[in-house]
């Protein structure tokens, strides 16, 4: 599909960070201000369903959200971790993991919800620097998996 904003392979600066990439999936760090750590792990492949997937591939997928989702813990240390597969608005399998805190800006909703609070700017701008972390220790976790 040619208008699909996940199908696209380069990325704006202004939309994130292209962290890993194999042959199906790729992860990135979304650029968000107001929720640093924010990751996407994407099919590469137009596909809308994750039962359209093979069940190998299924499972390739997971362990590679899981993963993100691991690491995303143990360097942002969230309260929560937020993973969500919606695709209503772009029909392309992507899941989001999203670190979440009691004082982030869209808590207690989703982070599509209103904003309901500001966050405090020495706790964002901590959580902006782990955030850095991230790429590496994804792309460790991820060749740990092979």
């Amino acid at each position: 599909m040619t208008n699909c904003v996940l199908c696209k392979e380069e990325l704006k600066p202004e939309e994130g960070q292209l962290i890993w990439r194999g042959d199906d999936c790729r992860v990135i760090l979304v650029n968000d201000p107001d929720l640093p750590g924010f990751c996407r792990v994407i099919w590469n492949h137009h596909v809308a369903e994750m039962t359209d997937l093979t069940s190998g591939e299924r499972e390739h997928l997971m362990s590679l959200v899981f993963a993100v989702e691991e690491v995303v813990r143990h360097v942002m240390h969230p309260d929560k971790v937020n993973i969500a597969a919606l695709g209503n608005m772009v029909p392309h399998i992507h899941w989001h993991v999203i670190p979440r805190y009691v004082d982030d800006v869209f808590f207690p909703g989703s982070a599509w919800s209103q904003k309901t609070q500001k966050t405090p700017i020495a706790n964002l701008d901590t959580r902006k620097q782990l955030a850095q972390e991230l790429p590496d220790a994804i792309k460790s976790a991820i060749a740990a998996l092979s």
